[in-house]
């Protein structure tokens, strides 16, 4: 039995409004559609991303009146096709906003949503420093998506840094993990293809990451090589350092037969975990 369909990531470059992300997505949109596309994905604050020093300052538009959110969903309603939206930033309470990723169906419904619960607050090196947390809420609720083409785990960026995440969603059912991002280029070059290779060895799952590509408004720049990666760990995909459609043929079968060879997701036993003591003080 074969359950093979074509995924597409559309690598996409930061746009400091939605309308000219918008305006950005959208014919890459109808190309992954035009190649047969079942299911579409685009990266992290696809909807519009900017920064303000440390902080991130994406637009901030309620889902209903967002136009990347209008033009997508109806473009899976002309096309029949499922859409994974990495995240658009809507407001939040108290004046703050939600990293939020939306699954449009082939109706165009918003089949369900997810927000991002890991903060990017890190301190690279002077000079290089990350606060998401300045200006978004993080979510608290881990997502997955049943559709027809397979279970889909929904993440987002930061979140690849946290296994026990995708441990959890491999464990209720997930058979793709997708991790939109738009990683930072320096953490990238460094971690990016070892982080979604690894999240994909562990649990035996497709991991599909659309990254966004290049300068982003306000300064810093993300890396690009969105990627598809099968449960064995083998890159299909990498969409390089340029702007465009990557696409890879997926058969979610293949899901239960490496969870066969390596049944590591029935194999953890319960332990007592080490005491946590506080570090030395300096």
């Amino acid at each position: 039995m074969t359950r093979r369909f074509t995924v597409a990531c559309l690598q996409t470059r930061p746009r400091e409004t939605a309308d000219s992300a918008t305006a950005e997505a959208m014919p890459l949109a109808e190309r992954a559609a035009d190649a047969g596309a079942a299911l579409i994905c685009l990266p992290e604050y696809a909807g519009g991303l900017a920064t303000d020093g440390a902080a991130v300052r994406p637009p901030a538009i309620a889902e209903g009146a967002h136009p990347l959110v209008a033009a997508l969903t109806g473009l899976a309603r002309a096309r029949g096709v499922w859409i994974l939206l990495g995240s658009v930033a809507v407001p939040g309470a108290g004046g703050r906003i939600l990293n939020r990723g939306l699954m449009i169906a082939p109706d165009g419904r918003v089949n369900g949503h997810y927000d991002k619960i890991h903060m990017f607050d890190i301190d690279l090196a002077p000079g290089q420093s990350h606060r998401e947390s300045a200006t978004v809420s993080p979510g608290a609720r881990a997502v997955l998506h049943d559709t027809p083409l397979a279970r889909i785990g929904h993440t987002i960026c930061y979140d690849l840094r946290f296994p026990m995440l995708y441990r959890d969603l491999a464990q209720a059912g997930a058979e793709i993990l997708a991790v939109p991002a738009a990683f930072t280029r320096s953490t990238g070059e460094a971690h990016w293809h070892i982080l979604n290779r690894a999240r994909a060895i562990e649990n035996g799952a497709f991991v599909i990451a659309p990254c966004a590509v290049g300068p982003v408004p306000g300064g810093g720049e993300v890396y690009g090589h969105s990627l598809v990666v099968d449960p064995w760990g083998t890159v299909l995909a990498d969409g390089g350092t340029e702007p465009g459609v990557v696409l890879a043929e997926i058969d979610p079968e293949q899901v239960a037969q490496a969870r066969l060879r390596i049944p590591s997701l029935r194999h953890g036993r319960p332990y007592d975990a080490p005491e946590q003591r506080r570090p030395a003080a300096e």
